[in-house]
């Protein structure tokens, strides 16, 4: 099992690598261990007050930037009194992030200026992640090894195990889960890999604001630590996350709320919109209206709306959901799984719990990050909580991060 919760370095061109084994890695610059977490955080740009780095104490502000919208969550208080104070969410223009990577750094760096005038957040160190094809999950055997030499053999054999051609552009970390099943003197490790321009494209956006860039996570396991915090489970429950954005689709499979099994597909929400756009010659923006509320028209029109045409245009994203939970259950055929939790965008779109819950044969819900962490009623009340539970999912686990927690 492991628990990955930052992955790359302090600087620029340095990588600090902290797995969770036995000694700690020294390659351009070491950090302090960090027990039962994968990496430390990115840490770019960013100057920290000592006491608050050693305390853990330190709060951060949650910013998930996706490809269609950015949202911000701040969280106060402590473990079992949480409380989020503020959230906000932005449309971002198309073209500004693609394929997880900022390609207009200026554009990026306005939006997220009026995302926190707007908010009123106050907070300067940032707390964000990566997805989809921007940061790479590799799940690979190797021979039983120290960790310092784990981590030079895989930097000087990364063309077996990561699609990348030159390591030094890359940061990379990795977690031992433990020995092989079928190979006693082999290790299961997980590696975790992203090109250093993708994580600057971040940072430099913040920058521009004088934010900075404290830890960058992954939004998976942003779920996961938003999971972790909510959820009662037992060592042998295994759990489902679907984050189903608007232009791609992750799956996080967790055992006794780790992770054993990610996946990623270019799906989401936006192939319905633009499906709907089509059927009923609208803009983009009307279409993302009928997908959550139907066609105009009587009671009857919407619900057959609901009933049939949404649900075939959604059947290539639900489809490819049972496919990867058919591999999962291939591969890992003695884990059953106990539920499936819904989050992103796609989670809301009427009909498709029930739908996936017939094809799986699993309960299937949306993801609730409040059912442990309150919020502030004077600016939030109950409907529109359960309105945005799911959209808010991922910024909730990056606000509950903190520099070395555990």
């Amino acid at each position: 099992m492991f628990d990955i919760k930052s992955l790359f370095s302090k600087k620029k061109d340095q990588l600090d690598v902290s797995p969770a084994v036995t000694a700690k890695l020294k390659e351009n610059g070491a950090a302090p261990k960090k027990e039962n977490k994968f990496g430390v955080g990115l840490q770019a740009f960013a100057s920290f007050n000592l006491k608050d780095l050693f305390s853990g104490k330190k709060q951060f502000v949650g910013l998930d930037i996706g490809s269609s919208s950015l949202k911000l969550v701040e969280i106060l208080g402590n473990k079992g009194s949480y409380s989020m104070n503020r959230f906000l969410t932005v449309p971002l223009g198309k073209g500004i992030i693609v394929d997880g990577a900022v390609v207009d750094i200026d554009a990026l760096a306005e939006e997220l200026s009026r995302l926190f005038k707007n908010s009123g957040c106050q907070k300067k160190s940032i707390v964000t992640s990566l997805s989809g094809h921007s940061v790479i999950i590799k799940k690979a055997t190797f021979p039983t090894m120290d960790a310092h030499d784990l981590q030079e053999t895989i930097h000087d054999e990364a063309s077996k195990y990561l699609p990348f051609d030159n390591m030094d552009d890359v940061n990379f970390d990795f977690q031992v889960l433990g020995r092989s099943a079928s190979n006693p003197n082999q290790n299961e490790v997980i590696i975790v890999a992203a090109k250093k321009e993708i994580i600057e494209g971040y940072a430099e956006s913040l920058e521009l604001l004088k934010l900075s860039l404290a830890i960058m996570d992954v939004d998976s396991f942003a779920l996961e630590t938003m999971y972790q915090e909510n959820y009662e489970y037992e060592e042998k429950d295994v759990v489902v996350i679907a984050n189903i954005g608007a232009s791609i689709t992750s799956l996080n499979v967790l055992r006794n709320a780790a992770s054993i099994f990610t996946r990623d597909f270019t799906l989401g929400g936006n192939m319905i919109t633009e499906a709907i756009q089509s059927q009923y010659g609208v803009s983009f923006e009307e279409a993302e209206k009928i997908k959550l509320q139907g066609p105009e028209g009587d009671e009857y029109a919407k619900g057959e709306f609901f009933r049939n045409t949404l649900l075939s245009f959604a059947d290539p994203l639900c489809a490819e959901i049972e496919r990867s939970i058919d591999y999962f259950r291939s591969t890992y055929s003695d884990e059953d799984i106990k539920m499936i939790l819904l989050a992103g965008g796609g989670a809301s779109i009427p009909g498709i719990v029930n739908d996936l819950s017939q094809r799986l044969s699993v309960p299937v819900e949306i993801i609730n990050p409040f059912k442990k962490i309150s919020y502030n009623r004077k600016t939030m009340d109950d409907d529109h909580i359960k309105e945005i539970a799911p959209i808010v999912a991922v910024a909730v686990g990056l606000a509950l991060r903190k520099l070395g927690d555990k």
